[in-house]
């Protein structure tokens, strides 16, 4: 489905989509509980129930509201009568990151697959970490899924380089549930607080471990079990970060409610880089407003911890009236696109003048965006690629057409419901 997006302005106040990080991690956790859980405030976007859909294989009886405000999960009969499975994770990389680990202490094959973009993702380094602790992987050497993991988990020493925070995730996830005690050495770790918030739910949990020199060394005893848990998710910063920047490039004022100030959510960190750009930004217990100034400066942004923040943020680089620099994010490379260079050739495409680096964008803001008559914006099926491009065309002179809107539905269902909420007509 394509959709066009023509000048708007951008006011009002929003309630924001839960976490899809969160979920996902209290989905599974409730999986290897072996009892009853209920998740509150859930998302449930096509990543998720991709989640669902691998949690019911493995034995899980999982129940969604009729209002889609709770999930129970009842694992009693996890993995009960099965000798192998074959898990689809769809589009889901944090769902088949995640998984990866924890069915490694099921004793039976499973089977890691999806859809065409997932099966380019990188997953090397965690299979070989697994292996060094004792799980059998096939194909050996395996690269890029489809993979197969089959345990126990015998625990032991592991190094993994993490050039995304999922592969450690992953393994503080799976690692409690090994045979034995399992020491790991990262000397490399991307995205630090999505490990912050994995570390979260360990602690709601009582699982022991131990860390050492920051994040870097990690001690994980064995032989621990996860616990049925009440949980509540919050509301997520990733879908948050389209509307702030909405109100930063149309000078407009968004509210988002249901947000946590104290949230470990790397992405939180786009409130920071929009008060220097110039914004004004206010918090009122669980909301935060965004207002828009008159001019947008520039600056360098490490967006090391926050690398899904960098398509929005270069949209909003193009409107800023000095360079706008992106930098130490080259995982951003290894999402569901090369989201650095394809956020360039599309912004080049509507006349902003970027240069691509290995690690991240240079954007030399002219002010404003101009697409080519009868021109169409693909952002190639990447949900954020699409969200972000939509928020531009909010600035661009020309309407803006986007091709394939239905992908926002991997973590975002109702964005363009949301973003009509707060856009009205402006001659700004």
């Amino acid at each position: 489905m394509d959709k066009t997006i023509t000048r708007y302005g951008a006011i009002g106040t929003i309630s924001i989509p839960s976490s899809k990080s969160e979920t996902i991690r209290a989905l599974l956790i409730s999986t290897f509980a072996r009892g009853r859980s209920i998740i509150h405030n859930p998302l449930i976007s096509q990543d998720t129930e991709s989640c669902i859909s691998i949690c019911r294989t493995l034995g899980a009886e999982i129940t969604v509201a009729t209002d889609s405000s709770s999930i129970a999960v009842d694992s009693y009969n996890l993995g009960n009568g099965l000798t192998e499975a074959t898990l689809d994770c769809g589009n889901s990389g944090t769902t088949m990151y995640l998984a990866a680990s924890m069915a490694a202490s099921l004793g039976f094959p499973c089977t890691f697959t999806g859809d065409k973009q997932l099966l380019s993702r990188p997953v090397g380094a965690l299979l070989g970490c697994l292996k060094n602790l004792g799980a059998r992987i096939e194909p050996l050497n395996t690269l890029f899924p489809p993979f197969t993991v089959t345990g126990p988990l015998a625990g032991g020493h592991g190094t993994i380089i993490c050039k995304t925070s999922q592969f450690l995730s992953s393994l503080l996830l799976g690692c409690p549930l090994a045979e034995d005690t399992t020491s790991l050495d990262i000397p490399l770790l991307y995205e630090k607080p999505y490990i912050r918030i994995t570390m979260e739910f360990l602690d709601q949990q009582g699982i022991e471990y131990r860390r050492h020199q920051d994040l870097q060394h990690f001690d994980i005893p064995g032989r621990q079990a996860f616990m049925p848990h009440e949980w509540r998710i919050d509301g997520d910063f990733s879908s948050a970060s389209f509307f702030f920047c909405a109100a930063a490039i149309t000078g407009g004022q968004v509210t988002v409610q249901g947000l946590r100030q104290s949230d470990p959510q790397g992405d939180k960190g786009i409130l920071r880089i929009l008060s220097a750009l110039g914004c004004i930004v206010t918090w009122n217990n669980d909301s935060v407003t965004v207002e828009g100034p008159k001019i947008l400066h520039g600056g360098t942004f490490d967006l090391n911890s926050m690398p899904d923040t960098l398509p929005i943020l270069a949209v909003v680089g193009c409107f800023a009236k000095e360079p706008v620099n992106l930098v130490n994010v080259p995982q951003a490379r290894i999402k569901e696109t090369d989201r650095i260079s394809l956020m360039k050739t599309l912004l080049v495409q509507c006349g902003a003048k970027v240069t691509e680096l290995p690690d991240g964008l240079m954007i030399s803001g002219n002010g404003g965006l101009k697409l080519e008559g009868g021109r169409k914006i693909d952002g190639q099926g990447d949900h954020r690629i699409i969200m972000s491009m939509a928020i531009a065309g909010l600035r661009c002179e020309e309407p803006l057409t986007l091709v394939g809107i239905d992908s926002v539905s991997v973590s975002f269902p109702t964005f363009f419901d949301t973003l009509a909420t707060i856009t009205s007509e402006s001659g700004t």
